[in-house]
C-alpha cells in the first residue's frame, strides 16, 4: 500500500464530529513525523475521492487547510454542521473533538483477537 493509499484510508475512517491532525495521520500511516507530507498528499487529492478532508486540522486545531474549500469559513461551516465546537474563529476545540488514528488501529487489532478460538 502506498503512502497516499494509507493516508486516504485513515482520512476515510475519521468519525463524524471528530477531527485529527496531519501529524497523527503521519504517525499512523508510518510516515514518522512528516505532517507536511500528509498535507501535500491531501492537497493533491481530487474531489471525487469523497474523503472528509475537512476533518484534518493542524496540531493546535487550526483550520490550516481551510483554503482548499474556497475559504476557511466553509471548512468551519462543514465542521459545525457535524457538531464540532470552536474556541476561536478558525480553531477547533481539539481537546474535545480529537480522534487518534493510532488508538483506533489498536482497537481494531484487539477486535481481531475475538476471532481466535
Amino acid at each position: 500500500m502506498t503512502a497516499k493509499d494509507e493516508v486516504c484510508r485513515i482520512i476515510a475512517a475519521i468519525p463524524y464530529g471528530r477531527v485529527t491532525t496531519y501529524g497523527a495521520i503521519a504517525l499512523a500511516a508510518g510516515l514518522g513525523r512528516d505532517a507536511r507530507r500528509v498535507g501535500w498528499i491531501i492537497s493533491g487529492l481530487e474531489d471525487e475521492h469523497g474523503l472528509p478532508c475537512h476533518r484534518v486540522v493542524n496540531v493546535a486545531g487550526h483550520l490550516s487547510g481551510g483554503w482548499s474549500f474556497g475559504h476557511p469559513d466553509r471548512m468551519r461551516q462543514m465542521l459545525e454542521e457535524e457538531g464540532v465546537r470552536f474556541v476561536g474563529e478558525y480553531d477547533v476545540d481539539i481537546r474535545r473533538h480529537f480522534w487518534d488514528p493510532d488508538l483506533s488501529a489498536a482497537a481494531d487489532e484487539m477486535d481481531d483477537f475475538q476471532d481466535i478460538p
